[in-house]
């Protein structure tokens, strides 16, 4: 093989690594001392072995405002792409919150976006693992018109895919508002929250001092609020009531 095509391939894998470890060790060690999966494991998980495909994994923020210059990651923190659950086709997107805490900028949101519109091109269900602080306050606008390009394809696959959104961890204000128009949402026990703004803010605001377990667990949203579907003790068994889920449904609106 010529010499540049060996140099190519080499630097593909180099730029590769740095986007599956983008949080660090120490990011991915603090995400399992919570009790949590990183973004990739939570894919690999809700796949059949061997079948997840990554989509766009080297994208990265065209931000360069208020430092963001330099706090590019690749991928943006967040993971998408596509497999089989059961043999069946499934498109994913998997939030990473080793990176910027999952917040939520252009291009993040444009990741998201692509893989929503190929499982609707394709006639596949769509699987959001949500684990993010919300918008990333950083890129400003660009952030809020991602959520808005996000809520667009939510609405145009209602009825025509099935959308369900899996809440693994204190997902915030834009964060929230997905998962609220997809068909199902899953939350684990002990780790996912969701809320508008969190007890900080509550405090200030009316002065009142609340957990954001209280606020916004899944206590909260399967027995009060009823915006939770299906509860689950952690991020694995969580997984594996999605797949047993989607053993339950049809590809689409025109069946299998």
């Amino acid at each position: 093989m010529d010499g540049k095509w060996v140099d190519s391939i080499s630097d593909l894998k180099t730029r590769r690594q740095g986007a599956e470890m983008a949080g660090g060790e120490a990011g991915i060690e603090k995400q399992h001392s919570r009790g949590k999966l990183t973004a990739r494991e939570r894919m690999q998980a809700l796949f059949d072995d061997d079948t997840f495909v990554e989509l766009n994994t080297l994208m990265t923020s065209g931000a360069t405002d208020f430092g963001m210059d330099k706090k590019k990651k690749p991928g943006d923190g967040v993971v998408t792409g596509y497999g089989y659950v059961h043999g069946r086709l499934v498109y994913a997107s998997s939030q990473d919150f080793t990176v910027g805490g999952g917040s939520l900028g252009a291009a993040h949101a444009e990741k998201i976006c692509l893989a929503m519109d190929k499982a609707m091109e394709a006639g596949a269900p769509f699987v959001s693992m949500n684990d993010s602080g919300g918008a990333r306050i950083e890129e400003g606008i660009d952030s809020l018109n991602g959520y808005a390009e996000i809520f667009l394809r939510n609405t145009m696959a209602s009825g025509v895919i099935p959308q369900i959104s899996v809440i693994m961890g204190p997902c915030a204000g834009g964060a929230c508002y997905s998962p609220a128009i997809c068909d199902y949402i899953f939350m684990t026990e002990e780790t996912s929250q969701m809320y508008i703004t969190g007890p900080a803010v509550v405090k200030s605001v009316t002065g009142e001092e609340i957990t954001a377990g209280q606020l916004g667990g899944a206590g909260v949203h399967s027995a009060v609020s009823g915006v939770a579907h299906f509860v689950y003790p952690d991020d694995l068994e969580c997984l594996n009531g999605v797949r047993r889920l989607i053993g339950y449904l049809p590809n689409n609106n025109e069946g299998y």
